[in-house]
């Protein structure tokens, strides 16, 4: 055989075999050692092990907020159609069908919202064996050493319902997303006393995961500020409760510990005009959204 054909022949076997462990790497479920090579920054939470990233892409979500505007929306069916239905929190579906839908593909919780899960966790967890759960927290409540008491709670669910995929976000995720906010404010997110929301952790996870996303009853940055605004409650599932907007305002204005929902609302408004993101229900135009106050 000439030189040039066993170069050629050389060249193809090793080219096949990094293709053939790339394809075993992405697919392993790690009982061999290897790592699933998933979407970095979400580990999944296993008794003896956390080396399982998140391997979860979709074509279309549909991201369904907690606000009151689902109230009396009937986009239920519309929601349902979509092929990842992705919720926040302990959002429920259950008599809410006809305006949310049923499906809950990814739900995407706070540590602080933990506990409120765990209140009902049959039907979180026993009865949503499908449902995917991210979870965020700060590392003092996440932490791994036996002081985490978020983390141990989930370690617990997680022996209990091991058919359940419950994910954590990294510690190097969470610093991530505090660079993301300072770049797009400009303001450092712990020296100006806030805290991000969970909100804000589901839009960067579904930039990654999903092509497109549609977005269902969040309102944008200047929705308060109209003289015709609709009043409905924070969240569609809790009656008598704060009123939304007055809800966005407090918190816009705490110098401590608030959630700077107006002000991220305008940051996602940014990110639909370069990515494939629509907000339905209410609409968003992009082009008022992004003028500047």
């Amino acid at each position: 055989m000439k030189p040039q054909r066993i170069h050629w022949v050389c060249l193809v076997i090793v080219t096949l075999s990094v293709l053939l462990w790339y394809v075993h790497m992405t697919r392993s479920d790690g009982s061999n050692g290897m790592v699933n090579l998933g979407l970095q920054g979400y580990v999944r939470i296993i008794p003896g092990r956390m080396d399982q990233f998140l391997d979860m892409h979709c074509r279309q979500c549909a991201l369904v907020s907690s606000s009151g505007q689902m109230r009396m929306a009937e986009l239920g069916k519309e929601i349902d159609q979509t092929g990842c239905v992705v919720r926040m929190n302990n959002a429920p579906t259950q008599g809410y069908e006809q305006d949310v839908g049923s499906r809950t593909s990814l739900r995407v919780v706070s540590h602080t919202s933990v506990p409120l899960l765990m209140k009902n966790e049959s039907y979180y967890f026993g009865n949503s064996a499908d449902t995917v759960y991210v979870v965020w927290g700060p590392e003092r409540n996440m932490r791994q050493d036996g002081r985490g008491h978020i983390f141990n709670a989930l370690m617990k669910i997680a022996t209990i319902y091991p058919q359940v995929k419950i994910y954590m976000v990294t510690r190097e995720k969470v610093q991530y997303c505090d660079h993301v906010f300072q770049n797009e404010t400009g303001k450092n997110r712990m020296k100006s006393g806030a805290f991000l929301s969970t909100g804000f952790f589901t839009m960067v996870l579904l930039m990654d995961m999903c092509d497109s996303v549609n977005v269902y009853g969040m309102i944008d940055a200047k929705y308060c500020s109209h003289a015709d605004h609709r009043d409905v409650p924070y969240h569609y599932y809790e009656k008598g409760r704060v009123d939304e907007c007055h809800m966005y305002r407090v918190h816009e204005r705490a110098r401590h510990g608030g959630h700077r929902f107006i002000t991220e609302k305008a940051i996602y408004a940014r990110w639909a005009s370069r990515n494939r993101v629509e907000f339905k229900h209410p609409h968003w135009d992009l082009q008022e959204s992004n003028q500047e106050p």
